[in-house]
């Protein structure tokens, strides 16, 4: 196993690598980087100029206007390094080794001020030669800030700028490394990575889907998203100011009970006051949760199932919750309107189990306090037994005896919210009945689940399936 180097570490190296030579630019509060590197020493040998905090016109001048007004944004680093990397280029390739490879670090970055309290984000990226005469290669990042304090945002902003730039140089060739040594030196606790784009030539192989899910399963965020056009996006911009449904499930193979239930709960969602078709999400989200203690991700199974719900139309949300009531704050992070989640029948059950709730100081009242905070409400789907075909409704459903009162409550109350099912024999498919099924080839299976998704599992052979 090898050593973790310091962050001085890792900018003395870089420094006293001959062949690399950069320029960095700061906006905002990410002014850390550069300082790592000329801490570090040697600088003058990797560092070609860096450039700091400036006024809004004088950057306007140097990189154009935002015509959303918004400086931290992407669109806003891709204009920085579009800008300063054929810069650097042209200025100094004439005269340098040509063993030289070249790179431009660049960042935009809102942290905490002294008059305001806000949502602290910034952009962070690297354009790059992976070897001598290459075209550039560009990773970029969206990170949260978690410290408190602004000196300690600006410390841990220069410590994970210093992880980018060694391990774009020292790691590009293994995809998982590179994004799990970003928060070395920092942890979690202090930055979230929740957006990641790697491209250019030396990427041209790698599936930024599957950097969505090596972010979940390395922690540096708990939730990444994936659209039906099967692009990565940035969670906060996609729900933000959204009325939210989310359905969550293994989806392994998604049937047509999953169908329905997407169906009769969003006609139901809709029905919520200020709820309409264009101001509102839904998602299906599928957990690591299970998975994280272990290690052990089937990233292809989890593709796979993305991959299928995408062509369906859903967004596709990947998170490492176990909990609801974390799933519902995460999502009122991005959002203080509606938020609805979808369950079935067992779903409710298990939330009703307070060994559910080990370890919270509050049990079960302090989970289920935070679960239907700010007016979250549970739309519930009927069953049937997988046992013995009996059909489960939220009138019907039995919790334990002392909790009866609370679960009526909850149903009188308006927030747990009845859905009627579609056909009766719908309402007995079951995912793990249809995936032993499958895994024997065709049968009867393939009137359970939606005709695209009969296909998938049938051309790519997924979760077993046996055509023999």
């Amino acid at each position: 196993m090898e050593d973790k180097l310091s962050t001085m570490q890792k900018a003395l190296a870089i420094n006293l690598d001959d062949n690399i030579y950069g320029t960095i630019a700061e906006i905002g509060a990410g002014q850390e980087v550069a300082r790592f590197f000329f801490q570090a020493g040697g600088a003058s040998g990797t560092i070609a100029k860096t450039m700091s905090a400036y006024d809004m016109i004088v950057s306007d001048s140097i990189y154009g206007e935002e015509s959303n007004g918004r400086y931290v944004s992407r669109s806003r680093l891709e204009k920085m390094l579009d800008r300063e990397y054929p810069l650097l280029v042209e200025r100094v390739a004439e005269g340098r080794p040509k063993t030289s490879q070249y790179f431009a670090f660049a960042n935009t970055v809102a942290a905490q001020g002294y008059k305001t309290k806000r949502e602290c984000h910034g952009w962070l990226g690297i354009k790059l030669q992976l070897y001598p005469g290459a075209e550039p290669s560009t990773i970029t990042l969206h990170v949260r800030m978690l410290d408190k304090e602004n000196t300690q945002q600006q410390d841990a902003l220069g410590i994970l700028g210093v992880n980018l730039v060694y391990g774009a140089f020292h790691h590009f060739n293994n995809h998982e490394k590179l994004l799990s040594s970003l928060v070395e030196n920092l942890g979690s606790q202090r930055i979230e990575v929740d957006f990641a784009n790697l491209s250019g030539p030396y990427f041209d192989d790698i599936d930024n889907r599957l950097t969505a899910l090596y972010m979940v399963k390395a922690g540096l965020t708990t939730g990444a998203m994936i659209s039906p056009s099967k692009e990565v996006i940035l969670p906060s911009e996609a729900l933000y100011k959204k009325n939210i449904l989310v359905a969550r499930g293994k989806f392994r193979p998604f049937t047509l009970v999953n169908e329905d239930m997407a169906k009769v709960a969003r006609e139901k969602f809709l029905t919520e006051k200020g709820v309409h078709e264009d101001n509102s999400i839904f998602l299906s989200e599928m957990t690591m949760a299970e998975f994280m203690n272990d290690g052990v991700i089937d990233t292809k199974d989890f593709l796979d199932r993305a991959d299928i719900l995408c062509e369906l139309g859903y967004n596709v949300l990947i998170s490492n919750y176990l909990r609801f009531f974390t799933l519902r704050a995460y999502l009122n992070r991005m959002t203080k309107k509606h938020i609805g989640i979808v369950l079935s029948v067992p779903n409710i059950i298990d939330i009703f189990n307070e060994d559910f709730y080990d370890g919270i100081e509050g049990g079960i009242l302090e989970s289920f306090g935070k679960l239907f905070a700010f007016g979250s409400k549970l739309y519930v789907y009927p069953r049937k037994c997988i046992e013995d075909g009996e059909l489960v409704t939220t009138e019907s459903l039995k919790v334990p005896q002392h909790l009866k009162h609370l679960y009526l409550y909850l149903l009188e109350n308006g927030l747990i919210v009845p859905l009627e099912g579609g056909h009766d024999e719908i309402l007995g498919i079951h995912s793990k009945k249809v995936l032993e099924a499958l895994q024997f080839g065709d049968g009867e299976w393939r009137e359970l689940v939606p005709e695209l998704v009969y296909d998938r599992i049938k051309s790519k052979k997924l979760f077993g399936y046996d055509s023999k």
